[in-house]
């Protein structure tokens, strides 16, 4: 069994064929007029601002940009989603609040970078000091430093990256 909708009504009851007995070649809704009609306004209005001649060349792109510009914009608002909730929607998605990206502070400067010849020890939590290697100093591990470290004899080794 096949329920039909009554979506073809609102698609016939908001389309303008066109003044009576000289009817458009095209189909148009009632909401793509009006947003149409602004839309062609404000890509004249920019066309001027930035330097383009008013003449028939320039006015067939600006109706050409205004044809797709309310496509677009027509594209999504239905009868269920009517003009008014898109531009509120559009009009909380830019002034919602959002988490800022960048970091606070200024520029990084390597001059206020100290650099020491010794290598700070780890800090050891918990259960006592472990320490390895001799006389009870922590020797830190140097990838490659020859076959008789740990790590080696147990074959968990880290793969060289970049070479």
């Amino acid at each position: 069994m096949r329920i039909r909708t009554d979506d073809e009504v609102y698609r016939v009851d908001a389309v303008w064929l066109g003044p009576p007995k000289a009817t458009f070649p095209w189909r148009a809704r009632y909401v793509a007029w009006g947003v149409g009609i602004p839309v062609f306004l404000v890509v004249l209005t920019v066309e001027r601002q930035l330097g383009f001649e008013f003449g028939f060349f320039s006015t067939a792109w600006a109706f050409i940009a205004t044809i797709a510009i309310t496509r677009l914009i027509t594209a999504k608002i239905s009868h269920e989603r009517p003009l008014g909730a898109v531009l509120a929607m559009w009009a909380r998605e830019l002034n919602t609040p959002r988490a800022r990206s960048s970091g606070a502070g200024g520029a990084v400067s390597a001059s206020k970078v100290r650099v020491r010849a010794d290598r700070p020890r780890p800090r050891h939590h918990g259960r006592g000091h472990q320490h390895h290697g001799r006389r009870g100093r922590s020797q830190p591990f140097r990838e490659g430093a020859g076959s008789n470290t740990a790590r080696v004899r147990r074959g968990r080794t880290r793969p060289a990256v970049g070479r």
